[in-house]
């Protein structure tokens, strides 16, 4: 029995979704994430059965809903096979509604703009340029690094300016994190549904993750403390503040169980809380409850902009914080000084705080329209988020429904991309920000909704 194989027979033994159908649904999520790819052969009718414990009959009704799908090809004499696709339809930088990239809405604030633009040319008529543009120091200037005490301080109050980094972006922090806390072949505890780009590193690092069951309050406890006395972790990774995808928020009395635990064990904590800001009322950070272990990471990429590629980091103690530049100057030499400057310049003078209450009230009106277009079906809905989370009912397969609102040129992302346990939900994420208007929006939300309440839709061909 292949990966594959083992893969869908564990899928199909968990659902009660008609085994024909799911078959059909597994060889399209495999197609869209490249583990099955054009001109790949898959089992025959009687050794599929044999693999997956079904009947013969169902798996070939299985196949045959895919071939319906345009998925696989089967010839006398030589077997199935996996299609050629035809080409994607094309979202990003066309006039399609892009609802997968999950970028901060960009609120159409006249005043806001302009002083945006004064302080950006402000930095650049009072910096020396030279100095801008040569090699500095990693981890940031004094002034930078008081700056992100500024700007996390609301989070976590009790920083000193020797534990603060300032780095070229969330992800760089995670990467160089991952490479120093665990080795090839140890283990990361993560959330069952966690951010893409984790999953990304540790398979570039040889790093496994142990995925930790969700219930309504966050990552279980008891599955915590189960993985560090039995698989010696080597960190907690966590993204604890609207969950990308789920956008769910780890409670307070969750928090507490899990710094606890780490601290029995003596675990690093990685608390990635890129969208901490956010809301106006939050749980205390993990970083204030096991202060002595904890990696407290924040930017700008969820609050201002992805393209400003700045992030705070709030290590442990000083010595950390000098393993942690050590690890990062190794990989990005140091964050780009121009954008630290102007990154700076935003959080002394309150542009950073005009523009976090501008997205925040933008992220307000188009989740407040997601509710009124999808509050009927389940959707996971926080005010202060951009993204939100959309279970899907058995009439749509998250593949089938991904698929089908791409040929209607709206793209989201299903549940698979940010599974870590191997057993994704029927769900898919959908983005509300970007350069997209809030007119734009609300037609893409629209258009959803009405495909939620027609499910006999024709199904699409999956490219």
């Amino acid at each position: 029995m292949t990966t594959t194989t083992q893969q869908w027979r564990k899928r199909l033994e968990a659902s009660d979704r008609p085994a024909y159908l799911l078959l059909a649904d597994l060889i399209a999520e495999d197609i869209r994430t490249g583990r099955l790819t054009a001109r790949d052969q898959l089992p025959t009718l009687r050794d599929l059965a044999a693999e997956l414990r079904l009947n013969y009959t169902t798996v070939a009704r299985g196949y045959a809903e895919a071939r319906k799908r345009g998925l696989i090809d089967s010839r006398s004499g030589t077997g199935t096979f996996i299609r050629r696709s035809g080409p994607a339809v094309p979202l990003r930088g066309g006039s399609g509604a892009e609802m997968t990239m999950n970028l901060p809405p960009e609120p159409q604030d006249a005043a806001l703009l302009a002083r945006m633009h004064d302080s950006a040319a402000r930095v650049m008529a009072d910096s020396d340029l030279w100095d801008l543009l040569r090699y500095q120091d990693f981890g940031g200037s004094v002034r930078d690094r008081e700056a992100g005490m500024q700007w996390i301080r609301p989070r976590v109050p009790d920083c000193r300016l020797d534990q603060m980094l300032v780095c070229p972006g969330i992800h760089s922090v995670l990467a160089a994190l991952f490479s120093q806390l665990a080795r090839p072949g140890e283990l990361v505890c993560v959330e069952a549904l966690t951010y893409p780009g984790v999953k990304a590193i540790a398979t570039q690092l040889g790093i496994g993750l142990h995925a930790l069951p969700l219930d309504e309050e966050g990552p279980m406890g008891e599955s915590f403390e189960h993985a560090c006395k039995t698989l010696k972790p080597k960190a907690l990774y966590v993204n604890p503040t609207l969950n990308n995808p789920t956008t769910a928020t780890i409670s307070r009395a969750r928090r507490e169980a899990l710094a606890d635990i780490a601290l029995r064990y003596a675990i690093p904590i990685i608390e990635d809380d890129a969208y901490g800001l956010l809301p106006r009322q939050m749980p205390p950070a993990i970083a204030t409850l096991a202060p002595e272990l904890t990696y407290y990471i924040t930017g700008f990429s969820k609050t201002l902009g992805a393209g400003l590629r700045n992030a705070y980091v709030r290590s442990p103690s000083a010595r950390q914080s000098q393993r942690l530049a050590g690890a990062l100057r190794a990989t990005t030499v140091m964050a780009s000084p121009i954008t630290n400057a102007l990154a700076t310049l935003w959080v002394e003078d309150g542009t950073a705080e005009a523009m976090l209450q501008a997205v925040r009230a933008e992220s307000n009106a188009r989740m407040a329209m997601a509710v009124r277009h999808l509050g009927a079906y389940g959707v996971a809905a926080p005010s202060d988020s951009f993204h939100l989370w959309l279970p899907l009912s058995t009439a749509w397969s998250t593949v089938e429904f991904a698929s089908y609102l791409r040929t209607q040129n709206v793209g989201v992302v299903a549940s698979a991309a940010f599974s870590t346990d191997g057993m994704p939900p029927e769900a898919v994420r959908i983005c509300l920000g970007g350069p997209m208007s809030r007119d734009a929006c609300d037609e893409a939300l629209r258009l959803i909704a009405d495909t939620l309440s027609h499910p006999l839709h024709p199904h699409a061909t999956v490219t």
